[in-house]
């Protein structure tokens, strides 16, 4: 069997996600989470991770939908003026990028800012990764990778999902389905700067073509499906309360599922459980 990174993403968005990600660990579920430096419980979930010294925990950067920890004046083409918050979706932030009109300075400067914001409260970071996968791009990966190596971090997350774990998952709709099978086009272009930078990362992710409809006879599947190598599966596991209904995601009832459905890892005793750290 191959082994598994099984890692939480949104860790400090709110107090039922941060709730959902500790009582996943503390089953022998989760391995690693991914933890979000200006959340509205990212102070509640760094004393949950300085608790629980065996969960691993990288640096969720937000480039988009959330507010910086710098000055917004001092990101000028990064966030948008007018709020003092990144661009809300990932689309307003790809057409600023991909038109040349965000400063790769900020998009380092910004990310330096929140892994020494984590590493200040006393954090030692196992990875790093994006929130909407925003270092899928290379133009988002070189500043990021470039601050994580200036603060010790050697490891980052491969969005990029193989084709055998895209088999494996049934009901995603089309429309995500084309959406994933394009952005794979990005991928020689992502291993070769993780490469040049030093960076060490797994040989793909899974669950990702299923987020929002991972439940657990999609992780049972993918289970099943699984190679011999080095996986993550991506997850965003949470509590649907009155705090996630305010937290500005798509990903509401679905947190609830994909809580339950990795209870379906216990079918597969024989796989290897490890965390960034043991890349």
């Amino acid at each position: 069997m191959g082994r598994l990174i099984l890692n939480a993403d949104d860790f400090g968005l709110t107090a039922g996600v941060n709730r959902a990600i500790i009582e996943l660990h503390r089953a022998g579920v989760l391995t690693s989470t991914s933890l979000m430096a200006r959340a509205a419980s990212t102070g509640e979930a760094i004393e949950l991770a300085l608790a629980t010294p065996a969960l691993g925990v990288g640096c969720h950067v937000v480039l988009v939908d959330g507010a910086p920890v710098l000055r917004a004046q001092d990101l000028p083409t990064l966030v948008d003026l007018r709020t003092g918050r990144f661009q809300p979706s990932l689309g307003a932030f790809l057409k600023l990028l991909l038109t040349g009109r965000i400063r790769s300075t900020e998009i380092e400067d910004e990310t330096a800012a929140q892994i020494n914001l984590l590493h200040e409260n006393g954090l030692r970071l196992t990875h790093i990764d994006t929130h909407k996968h925003a270092h899928m791009f290379p133009a988002v990966l070189g500043p990021v990778l470039r601050a994580a190596r200036a603060a010790g971090i050697r490891a980052v997350r491969n969005p990029f999902e193989p084709a055998w774990s895209r088999s494996a998952t049934h009901d995603a709709p089309w429309i995500r389905r084309a959406e994933m099978k394009l952005l794979r086009l990005l991928e020689p272009a992502f291993r070769r700067i993780v490469a040049e930078e030093g960076f060490t990362t797994t040989d793909g992710a899974i669950g990702m073509l299923a987020t929002g409809t991972l439940d657990s006879t999609t992780v049972s599947s993918l289970l099943r499906s699984m190679p011999v190598g080095t996986w993550e599966l991506v997850t965003h596991p949470g509590y649907c309360d009155s705090d996630l209904a305010q937290a500005h995601t798509r990903l509401l009832a679905s947190r609830e599922i994909e809580r339950e459905a990795l209870n379906a890892m216990e079918q597969f005793p024989s796989i290897e459980r490890i965390s960034f750290r043991d890349l």
